[in-house]
């Protein structure tokens, strides 16, 4: 791990461990309480505030642990929950089979949890608004920590408005956890509501960081989140621009082989736009505090060196044939493993370390998603939890896609041609004998193409249920995967039953739950 790494979460878990507080439940904080300094995370400054985001995003329910990819992954094709056929069970039902259930423990810790951020980045504005009208100006430190907060408050606003449709628009503070009880607004009021939040983010966000705060929020993650959120609403015209200005700013590649992208000698690469920051020490090896369970959730189910962790999110069959012959992004997605008592010789060894993992005899996957996959060496170091892995959330190659899928849908057939053809450039390296370049001039074959390359590039990367959603497929290609449960309703989650029954009749359920 690079030293600004270790160094830059060494002042930031001693700054959070003065401003870190939980919040176990949306509107019901204290009982019959006042929300209270500690809830939200004070520390004296704006910067400590906002270093307390960073943290709550990276947290297990919004980014980094089974809730998050229950709710992300799980509901594709391409990804099943994995494990053992016992653990979990009820939350394979609910995000593999579509057997939706508004009392499902998964739904309500993130519902919770990004409000939280929601929650905490309000208090952040309001302090801040008050400070300008205080004094009359902001300092550039404090026009950022706005920034920041706007782009935190969108992150999670957009979290909610994928997974649930309308939603209650809390977007002033919360100082007594009663005025949290409100309706829902329309989806186009929250959109609208991220759109303002990521214009004021992209106002004046930076477009990097001296290297002590790799990882802090610039101009381009802001503005490729905004591309993303214009994506999930097939706005083409505001997401061709937004894309293609991150791509003409000149500030990210494609020049990190796609081999190193998701290990850790690939962190915060010359095409990580927006990458959570996650690290361990020697002295805590089973804590998660300045890390994340991402690792160990998605880890090999084995026993002793292989008891590298719960073993969900697994990709299936159905991703393994997607990609072309020869595609070496596929050896890049699949972690191949054997179980207890079968033959290792059945399976090829993983690279870079050539391992051949171990998993227990009663696992029912096929396979782990290698973009979650550990240096053996820092297991060693560290812990085999893998807390120290960062998570990667935008990568300048999805920019790029939605940048050649928006040119495309605007009849330039031919620049999203190019575009496609760089992410393919970069997968194909110096083999010339597989990833042929799309050449078609037909909207409808290109659309296609784009598609698939989403898919393959992106594949175990979060997005891949929404995209079908978004395009109108879902039903028909997870029908044709076998997951018949799924019909247009299942494209929303039902609200957590739970802030249902305490708003006393405010809160209404999504249809047909």
């Amino acid at each position: 791990m690079k030293l600004n790494k270790i160094y830059f979460w060494t002042i930031f878990a001693a700054m959070l461990s003065l401003t870190l507080g939980g919040c176990s439940d949306l509107l019901d904080q204290r009982p019959q309480g006042e929300w209270v300094q500690g809830d939200e995370g004070t520390g004296g400054s704006f910067q400590s505030d906002v270093f307390t985001l960073y943290a709550k995003i990276r947290g297990f329910n919004v980014s980094s642990g089974n809730t998050a990819l229950a709710i992300h992954s799980f509901r594709s094709e391409d990804a099943e929950k994995g494990s053992t056929a016992a653990d979990g069970a009820a939350h394979g039902r609910m995000f593999d089979d579509f057997e939706y259930i508004a009392t499902n423990g998964l739904i309500g810790s993130y519902w919770t949890a990004n409000y939280e951020i929601i929650i905490l980045a309000n208090k952040i504005l309001d302090d801040i608004a008050q400070t300008e009208a205080d004094n009359g100006t902001l300092s550039e430190g404090d026009l950022i920590n706005r920034s920041e907060a706007h782009f935190f408050r969108a992150f999670s606003f957009f979290n909610l408005v994928r997974a649930f449709g309308d939603i209650p628009k809390i977007d002033f503070r919360i100082d007594n956890a009663e005025e949290a009880n409100i309706a829902k607004s329309p989806a186009a009021e929250i959109y609208a509501l991220i759109d303002e939040d990521l214009d004021a983010a992209e106002a004046h966000l930076p477009q990097s960081w001296p290297p002590v705060y790799t990882g802090r929020l610039t101009w381009g993650a802001a503005r490729s989140l905004h591309a993303r959120t214009w994506m999930m609403r097939n706005d083409w015209n505001n997401m061709y621009t937004a894309a293609v200005e991150v791509i003409q700013s000149g500030l990210y590649d494609l020049n990190t082989p796609y081999n190193q992208i998701f290990r850790e000698t690939g962190e915060n690469s010359s095409e990580s736009i927006f990458e959570l920051q996650c690290t361990a020490t020697p002295s805590q090896p089973a804590s998660n505090d300045i890390g994340s369970q991402f690792a160990q959730v998605q880890g090999v189910r084995g026993a002793g060196d292989w008891n590298l962790g719960w073993g969900w999110n697994t990709p299936t069959e159905h991703m393994a044939e997607a990609f072309e012959e020869g595609d070496p992004r596929k050896d890049e997605t699949l972690l191949y493993f054997i179980k207890t008592g079968e033959d290792p010789a059945s399976i090829p060894a993983n690279q870079p370390y050539g391992e051949k993992p171990i998993a227990n005899a009663s696992v029912i996957n096929k396979y782990y998603n290698k973009k979650a996959y550990t240096n053996p060496s820092l297991r060693v170091t560290y812990t085999k939890g893998g807390y120290w892995f960062n998570i990667r959330i935008i990568r300048y190659a999805d920019v790029i896609l939605m940048a050649a899928e928006a040119a495309n849908e605007l009849g330039r057939t031919a620049e999203a041609g190019e575009y496609l053809e760089m992410v393919r450039a970069r997968a194909r390296g110096s083999n010339a004998s597989i990833l042929p370049k799309v050449t078609t001039a037909d909207q409808a074959e290109m659309r296609e193409a784009i598609r698939h390359e989403r898919r393959v590039e992106l594949g175990m990367e979060f997005d891949r249920f929404y995209d079908l959603v978004r395009w109108g497929i879902a039903r028909e290609v997870l029908h044709a995967a076998g997951k018949t449960g799924y019909q247009e309703r299942h494209a929303l989650l039902p609200l957590p039953q739970n802030e249902i029954d305490k708003s006393n009749g405010v809160l209404i359920q999504n249809p047909n739950y």
